[in-house]
């Protein structure tokens, strides 16, 4: 070639040169630089002219194939790459003969089908001394005659041309994709802080991230706070799992386990091949796992869990998708930990609610205003309000009126000014019926962040039990005077009687004094029996013992005597007790007791009329009736009947003696023996006791 034919190569060069710059500078995406690569070489040379790149996961080629009369089409190869890299080899442009090469790499190659004799190749990107975004590929000459414009000397001039349009469009390409990413980040971001409740953060994140990480699974693992164990969300784990128990790896157990104990993030491609990985869970699911991306979620420094992408589509996961996942593992831990702590608020909100809704006093909180906020059930009640509507945002001053006893604005005052102390106070509150209501008023302040009262908590117990009680208790001392009294007195007087030889000489009276004597003794003995039972009943000193007590040997002992008792008194007694009753375990001393107290009892309230006892099996129980035609009890004093110190006040006015402590004892008892106990009850018709124990197992 002479010296002007050269010239005119050059200029000819030059034109394609500058056609393939008009043309690519507004061309920003990699497949349109490509193309038109491929299709002005074709054009030019006149030769078949292909121009191929890798795919993004590096397991096919995108091929750009253009004839010389200009037809242009593209193809995806996959067995292309043992000819890429023979090709490349040499580093820069070359001419390779078909037949030079081995048949193995000849054979179904995509590349050496379409060629004759020989191709003309030029690595791209080609090497410039600086990294490139390009991924590896080469423009290839089929089958180019000997005087092609193009050959080893210049090519390599136009592929560093071109290798910095596609750098160019590979940059643009990973700007998109980064911007993609961005909004895909700040859309979840946004979204997952927009709600409070786990469930809706894990439906929000996995399609997203799925996507744009392409990969099979999504999975959240959280870290239990009293075990430190990595427990998976079963939502996310799909339908493999469904009917397995709940994922839970131990602390450092498998790659999760090492990502929340270390804090740092992994990436592993061949999981199998990690000494790491725990197959367990895909034993027992059947799901395989192939490889995983693995980065902690962080609250402050603390792991509270771990977030993983599952087995890429496309290739292995890089440092791109772990920048990705750790990007979205920031708002998702975030997120997560709001709506455990939202719902630890709530928890402990309906907790307080439940504790102020279901306590026995009334509870009122006030402002620092002082005026009320909320009032609970048992306040309402004991103020005699059907609806909250009186007390509530009113000052507590007025709508709760102190009729005796310090006034309630002194006392608030004294709470205002309580450091580490209770203030308390009894006094009597006006009633929406206009009575009183005598309680015992507590108080708390609760102070914010700045020590500035902003509430204040009010308890009002109510005093009428505990007045009540006193009053029997008052009773009862007084009972217990008169009934010690009364014997003392008699034992006294006969005594004297006996000493002062009133029955001298006289047998009969002596004996007559001398029964007297030992009836109030006996009198007096239970009485003391009684007091010492009870006192060990408090004490507990009186446990359920395991003997078996035969209530048949129990009855015979016990009836006679209070038979002939009621004989005395002119009342009919009838009892009848079923022959070989079952045996009932306890202890004898307390079912004896039980039953004389109810026996006696009915003797001693009946006037005049009958006394019945009965005793049968029922129902695996021992059904124990005594009933009588004796004075009754009204209907308002059958609440407390079984309370301690009660006695009924028709029992009082009819100066029947007694402690108001035996059917207190009774009822003890026959809890204590896992039984019941009924009464029915008429005034002025008599009464009804049933108690019923269970039968000892045969």
């Amino acid at each position: 070639m002479d010296n002007q034919e050269a010239v005119a190569q050059i200029d000819h060069i030059h034109t394609l040169w500058e056609q393939l710059t008009r043309e690519l500078t507004d061309v920003l995406d990699a497949h349109g630089v490509c193309a038109a690569v491929t299709y002005e070489i074709a054009v030019f040379t006149g030769v078949r002219t292909v121009v191929v790149l890798s795919g993004p996961p590096d397991k096919y080629f995108d091929a750009w194939i253009c004839d010389g009369n200009g037809d242009l089409q593209q193809a995806r190869w996959n067995d292309v790459q043992p000819a890429l890299d023979t090709l490349r080899a040499p580093g820069g442009a070359v001419r390779q003969e078909k037949m030079a090469l081995p048949a193995a790499e000849i054979i179904d190659s995509d590349l050496w089908v379409l060629v004759e004799d020989d191709v003309l190749f030029v690595p791209l990107p080609f090497p410039t001394g600086r990294s490139s975004n390009v991924p590896q590929g080469g423009i290839c000459l089929l089958d180019p005659p000997d005087q092609c414009p193009l050959n080893q000397s210049n090519i390599e001039t136009l592929a560093t041309h071109i290798t910095i349009f596609l750098d160019r469009a590979f940059l643009r390409q990973e700007i998109d994709r980064q911007q993609v990413e961005f909004d895909i980040v700040y859309d979840l971001t946004y979204s997952l802080t927009a709600t409070l409740k786990k469930e809706n953060i894990l439906n929000q994140l996995i399609d997203p991230v799925r996507r744009i990480l392409n990969v099979e699974a999504i999975s959240i693992g959280l870290v239990e706070e009293t075990t430190g164990d990595i427990i998976f969300e079963e939502t996310l784990m799909g339908p493999l799992f469904q009917k397995l128990p709940p994922v839970r790896l131990r602390p450092g157990q498998g790659i999760a386990g090492v990502v929340a104990e270390s804090g740092e993030s992994l990436i592993i491609n061949n999981v199998y091949k990690d000494e790491r990985f725990f197959p367990k869970v895909d034993t027992q699911s059947g799901f395989r796992t192939e490889s995983i991306i693995c980065v902690p979620l962080q609250v402050e420094g603390r792991v509270i869990g771990i977030l993983e992408a599952i087995n890429k589509r496309n290739g292995n996961f890089n440092q791109t998708d772990l920048r990705l996942l750790q990007a979205i593992a920031s708002p998702l831990a975030a997120a997560i930990e709001n709506a455990r702590l939202h719902g630890d608020v709530l928890a402990e909100k309906r907790r307080v609610e439940t504790i102020f809704s279901i306590m026995p006093e009334g509870m009122l909180t006030v402002n620092a205003e002082g005026r009320v906020t909320e009032a609970n059930e048992a306040l309402l009640t004991l103020m005699g309000y059907q609806t909250d509507e009186p007390l509530v945002g009113n000052p507590a001053s007025e709508v709760i009126r102190v009729r005796s006893g310090e006034e309630l604005d002194g006392f608030m005052e004294k709470v205002r000014e309580a450091h580490g102390e209770n203030p308390q106070v009894a006094s009597d509150i006006e009633h929406a019926s206009g009575g009183s209501v005598p309680v015992l008023i507590s108080g708390a302040s609760i102070q914010d962040e700045e020590g500035e009262l902003s509430e204040m908590i009010f308890v009002f117990s109510d005093l009428r039990q505990i007045r009540e009680l006193e009053r029997m208790r008052d009773d009862f001392f007084h009972n217990i005077v008169h009934e010690l009294r009364t014997p003392l007195a008699t034992i006294l007087m006969y005594a004297r009687l006996l000493r002062e030889g009133k029955a001298q000489d006289d047998e009969a009276k002596a004996d007559r004094f001398l029964g007297v004597i030992e009836r109030e003794s006996d009198r007096l003995q239970q009485m003391v029996r009684q007091m010492l039972q009870l006192a060990k009943m408090e004490a507990r000193e009186i446990q359920r013992s395991s003997e078996r007590v035969e209530l048949n040997h129990l009855f015979d002992d016990l009836l006679p005597p209070l038979a002939d008792r009621a004989v005395e008194r002119g009342l009919v007694f009838s009892q009848k007790i079923q022959p070989e009753l079952p045996p009932i375990v306890g202890s004898q001393e307390m079912i004896y007791s039980v039953l004389k107290n109810l026996v006696e009892n009915a003797v001693k309230f009946t006037i005049s009329g009958s006394v019945r006892v009965e005793a049968k099996r029922r129902d695996g129980m021992v059904r124990v009736l005594v009933q009588d035609e004796g004075i009754g009890i009204p209907e308002e004093a059958q609440p407390n009947l079984f309370k301690r110190f009660y006695r009924a006040q028709t029992a009082v006015e009819r100066g029947i003696a007694g402690t108001g402590l035996g059917l207190y004892m009774v009822k003890e008892a026959v809890e204590r023996h896992r039984g019941s106990i009924q009464v029915e009850s008429v005034e002025g018709e008599g009464s009804t006791f049933v108690i019923e124990l269970p039968a000892a197992e045969e």
